[in-house]
């Protein structure tokens, strides 16, 4: 049985039962980036007993205006590994499956045959995202996508709908559309913004990793986007409303 001492005031707040519980569960992460990174700590934080978190990025000094694995010193280190190492060191009893790999088809249909409880899709660029929402709908996976973090500044704003309901999210919008054209209109579970996107911060890439645009963000807004992911997987598993 696991030490679950060092979890007694989140024990106080839902009870061994459902503390027991979520140790028993296992979470899957995919995109360890500025919502993503967050999201698997609260995760690993709530106790959940088995993580699998997934990215084949590295570190770019740009990441450092938010996302957690960013610091000065590690320039060019893979995010997933840099997670990894933190999450053990705040659970050193999680069973954690580390998949260092950008998204394709046959990666995605090998990673959902382990059949997680629950998955939070944080990716960030379209093309692999879709991939990934796709495949896990169709394996019937319970799981929350975040939308756009970019180009928003009031996290009081964030909601959590099915993705037919989301307006003012330019991201959201392209998802949707691709969604619709393969023929799912919704029971896609999202997390958004309504507010309206400051446009004046778009700025054009390279189309490296599947982007061809960028949205300016602030440090706040992808933890938020991440806490919000992670709470609805936590309730999910506890069977809170």
């Amino acid at each position: 049985m696991n030490d679950i001492s060092w979890l007694s005031r989140t024990s106080l707040l839902i009870g061994e039962e459902a503390l027991r519980g979520l140790t028993r569960k296992h979470v899957m992460v995919v995109g360890m980036g500025g919502v993503g990174s967050f999201a698997a700590e609260f995760i690993a934080r709530s106790g959940v007993g088995e993580m699998t978190i997934i990215d084949g990025d590295v570190v770019d000094p740009t990441n450092r205006n938010r996302q957690l694995p960013a610091l000065s010193t590690n320039h060019g280190e893979p995010k997933v590994q840099i997670m990894a190492a933190r999450l053990q060191a705040i659970n050193p009893e999680l069973k954690l499956n580390v998949v260092q790999s950008f998204v394709n088809p046959d990666m995605v249909r090998e990673q959902l045959t382990r059949r997680p409880d629950f998955l939070i899709d944080a990716i960030d660029s379209l093309t692999p995202k879709l991939t990934f929402i796709k495949m896990a709908y169709e394996a019937r996976i319970p799981m929350v996508s975040s939308m756009g973090a970019g180009a928003k500044l009031d996290p009081t704003r964030l909601s959590v709908v099915d993705i037919s309901k989301t307006y003012n999210c330019p991201f959201a919008q392209q998802v949707r559309k691709t969604l619709r054209r393969q023929g799912i209109r919704k029971g896609v579970k999202v997390v958004f913004s309504p507010e309206e996107p400051i446009k004046e911060s778009l700025m054009m890439t390279d189309g490296s990793n599947y982007k061809r645009s960028a949205y300016g963000t602030i440090s706040y807004m992808p933890a938020t986007f991440g806490a919000v992911t992670a709470s609805v997987a936590i309730r999910y598993l506890m069977d809170h409303p």
